[in-house]
């Protein structure tokens, strides 16, 4: 029922051409679907290894059934032409592309560099900073319309992913690392690129080189952060980790089977499927709730408090997120850890916040409001590369950002989404221009225009005697 009801919830939001499709897409697969289809795989019952697994299913069942009338409260109040929708075209893809290649470079390097403290200038601008992605987006699209489908990465791409990587790689996110091929993957899926069978085995020779490597490397690499946060510090410990990754996966993988032993929610080894799903962590979370009570709503009232400007509120509350629920759980993370982020689904805070309220009204007026919002900002997908970007976004946000993570994106990430169609539209098209100079425009040969013959002159009618 579950699969069905995400299944109808994501047609009614129009797929991913709409940026509440994708909102729906990356939940259900990424917290529920995934898992239970490995579970299948592997020869496993679904409700193994889980603590309160009829509640738990009936959670996500209800909360799937939630979304759904959410989606369709939000067509109801979204326009059909996107707000941003229309601010960039054809004739200043290519500059708008450059712009955002070289602000995005500047900005990388300056927080790089840069001390990062709370209510800075660095801290602030971390928080609107979409320039690289939306280079990778602009780019692709521009290559694949400019070639006539036929290819679809520039330089612009190159650079934007390659400094995104780099910026994963040495500071050990996964997020990072996995961004620039989900960004090139989403745009060219928007211009209904058809990959060639050498990009098709570079992908997936990719993704497993990441799955198998990287991933062990950027979990193992938080452990071994430097006492002095340098970037010059960050690259020596990637130099010492990255030269040793056959190492860093055993120790990964002893390092997991100890944390999982005995609450992980497969019996045999799966991998990196098994953070694919968030079945496993809800359902501790839904049993401490049965049984301490519902926590409350202070973590949302939190949530919306932080979006108030730091410059405003020096001493604005932090919000409560999963390592606070971690501990709560018990047993996940030592009691002195207060770092280390713990995910859970937006389906498993809203039940512990205010239990089925949480599910049928809480959750429900979130996604109302996240869905009408961006929706109404960006549009068709297929058009506006804004909405491209909340698709990679929610592909991470959607199913363990939490309800924190939707608040954050009604104030944070929408203004961050304005802020880089304007720039793209109006302000990063000049400085192409002023770099690289202006676009050439093809004009195409037209035929010669013929001149009109001249009309046969004609005779007088003959007289008729009248």
């Amino acid at each position: 029922m579950f699969i069905l009801v995400a299944t109808a919830a994501f047609n009614l939001a129009g797929g991913f051409s709409r940026t509440s499709g994708a909102y729906v897409f990356a939940y259900s697969m990424l917290a529920v679907i995934v898992g239970l289809c490995v579970k299948a795989i592997v020869g496993e019952p679904a409700d193994s290894n889980l603590l309160s697994p009829q509640l738990t299913i009936l959670i996500f069942l209800g909360g799937i059934c939630s979304m759904y009338v959410a989606v369709f409260i939000s067509r109801k109040l979204t326009p059909r032409k996107g707000i941003l929708q229309d601010l960039v075209n054809d004739n200043n893809l290519q500059n708008a592309t450059a712009g955002c290649v070289v602000m995005g470079l500047a900005t990388h390097t300056l927080l790089l560099f840069a001390p990062r403290t709370s209510g800075s200038f660095t801290t602030a601008l971390a928080q609107v900073d979409r320039f690289l992605p939306m280079a990778i987006i602009l780019g692709t699209i521009h290559q694949i319309r400019k070639s006539g489908g036929t290819r679809s990465v520039n330089l612009a791409v190159l650079l934007s992913g390659g400094t995104i990587f780099y910026t994963g790689l040495v500071g050990f996110s996964k997020e990072g690392m996995f961004a620039p091929l989900v960004c090139w993957v989403v745009a060219a899926c928007s211009q209904n690129y058809r990959i060639s069978r050498t990009q098709a085995v570079c992908v997936i020779a990719g993704l497993t080189l990441m799955f198998t490597f990287l991933v062990p490397y950027s979990q193992i690499g938080r452990n071994y952060k430097p006492t002095e946060e340098t970037h010059m510090a960050h690259i020596e410990t990637s130099i010492a980790l990255l030269s040793r990754l056959g190492e860093v996966r055993q120790e990964y993988q002893a390092v997991e089977s100890e944390r999982a032993e005995g609450r992980g929610y497969f019996n045999v080894e799966v991998g990196f499927f098994d953070r694919l799903q968030m079945i496993s962590t809800d359902d501790e979370l839904i049993h401490t709730t049965v049984q301490s009570g519902p926590f409350g709503p202070l973590p949302l009232i939190l949530g919306f408090q932080n979006l108030v400007p730091h410059f405003i509120w020096p001493d604005k509350p932090i919000p409560i997120g999963g390592n606070f629920y971690a501990h709560q759980i018990g047993g996940i993370l030592p009691e002195e850890d207060e770092t280390t982020g713990i995910s859970f689904s937006p389906m498993g805070e809203a039940y512990h916040l205010m239990e089925w309220t949480g599910i049928f009204f809480v959750a429900p007026a979130l996604w109302v409001a996240l869905f009408t919002l961006f929706d109404s900002l960006c549009g068709d997908t297929r058009v506006a590369p804004w909405g491209l970007l909340m698709v990679v976004y929610y592909a991470h946000m959607a199913p363990e950002g939490m309800l924190g993570g939707i608040i954050y994106a009604l104030g944070f990430v929408s203004f961050g989404i304005v802020i880089a169609a304007l720039s793209a539209a109006y302000v990063m098209p000049i400085l192409g221009t002023l770099i690289k100079g202006p676009e050439r425009r093809i004009v195409r040969k037209i035929a010669p225009i013929r001149s009109i013959p001249r009309r046969v002159r004609q005779l007088p009618a003959p007289e008729t005697g009248q």
